[in-house]
């Protein structure tokens, strides 16, 4: 089904990274991407799904084709992707492009901040999980083993289209994917936000642009609040790791898509949070309800050993403790140094 997005105007956001800005456009759409890149040296990194159905609105550049999926977010696909912007001609004056979901954009930003010591580069993201996440923030990564983001870099995009009339070509797991962290930002920062999606619930899974759109643009300007105020991840940054760190592990050992760890993830946090005190009851099951609606998972049947195992090599471990967020309330979260020993025992892993 098709919506009238045209009736949406575009907007700014603009997030003051340390080395440079990065301008992200709601409302904006793919056939403008000229007006955003220079008129040569352009490279475009892509994926098969979204090359098969786009390809035609792309600028006429070289192109990189990447398999879709998790498994291509690797140090093999980057060193192909190098090899090919060598034998292309790209040189240090060459500006990147990637027209995809999280994982292009990724892939591309870690390409960009890294091929000859750093081009500049910048993202056009067709999916709603890229929309509000992935390419937001300036955090570029690759896996390693399966293990999420081990290998990255904090370097801004200079631009970031959000053209939501893509969205209507996703298929519904990957819509899922991002109402996940759409609900983490809201339990964040905005319970406002929370109630308009408990109210949309019939109206986001039938990809309501009409809903989407605003959804879409009110998640971004929490993220690129919060990452304004802590580029790097040093303090307030780590209220983005919400549901991330058990969901994370999850992903690894279930290969579940990322979306649907996620709200394992937020379920987990919840009920630590409620064993803490420092959520309610009340709170815990709206939520549960509310990602059960949006089609997303709460419970895992891996094995918790396993997950638990897999959380051990999480980047936010320090030592003998781990950086949580924790609820607070629905629009409230705080970061916690939980001990490892603590989570054993709230996992109930014996020793």
């Amino acid at each position: 089904m098709w919506y009238c997005v045209h009736l949406f105007s575009m907007e700014k956001i603009t997030i003051k990274g340390r080395f440079a800005d990065s301008a992200i456009f709601t409302g904006e759409r793919i056939n403008n991407l000229p007006h955003y890149i220079p008129s040569k040296g352009v490279y475009i990194i892509t994926d098969g799904n979204v090359n098969a159905i786009y390809r035609g609105r792309f600028p006429e550049c070289p192109t990189f084709v990447v398999e879709p999926g998790e498994a291509s977010k690797s140090i093999q696909t980057v060193v192909k992707i190098y090899r090919w912007l060598l034998d292309s001609g790209a040189d240090r004056s060459s500006f990147i492009v990637a027209i995809g979901g999280g994982v292009i954009c990724d892939i591309a930003g870690f390409v960009a901040s890294t091929f000859m010591r750093g081009v500049k580069f910048g993202f056009v993201a067709t999916s709603l999980l890229a929309q509000v996440d992935a390419s937001v923030g300036g955090k570029n990564g690759i896996d390693l083993d399966g293990y999420k983001n081990i290998v990255g870099t904090f370097n801004q995009p200079q631009f970031v289209i959000c053209d939501v009339s893509m969205l209507i070509t996703l298929p519904r797991i990957e819509l899922a994917n991002g109402f996940a962290e759409i609900v983490k930002h809201a339990i964040i920062a905005d319970a406002g936000q929370f109630a308009f999606i408990e109210a949309n619930v019939d109206r986001l899974n039938a990809c309501d642009i009409e809903v989407i759109t605003p959804l879409v643009e009110k998640s971004i300007r929490i993220k690129t609040n919060i990452v304004t105020a802590d580029e790097h991840e040093s303090g307030e940054r780590r209220k983005l790791n919400l549901g991330h760190t058990w969901g994370h592990a999850v992903e690894k050992v279930s290969g579940l898509p990322h979306g649907q760890s996620v709200s394992i993830g937020l379920e987990f946090a919840a009920r630590l949070s409620c064993s803490k005190g420092v959520l309610g009851n009340r709170e815990y099951f709206r939520l549960i309800n509310l990602l059960r609606g949006l089609k997303l998972q709460v419970c895992s049947t891996m094995s918790q050993r396993k997950i638990f195992e897999a959380l051990l090599k999480d980047k936010k471990k320090e030592k003998d403790f781990i950086h949580f967020v924790l609820m607070e309330g629905i629009g409230s979260v705080r970061v916690e140094a939980i001990s490892i020993q603590e989570l054993k025992a709230f996992i109930k892993i014996e020793k």
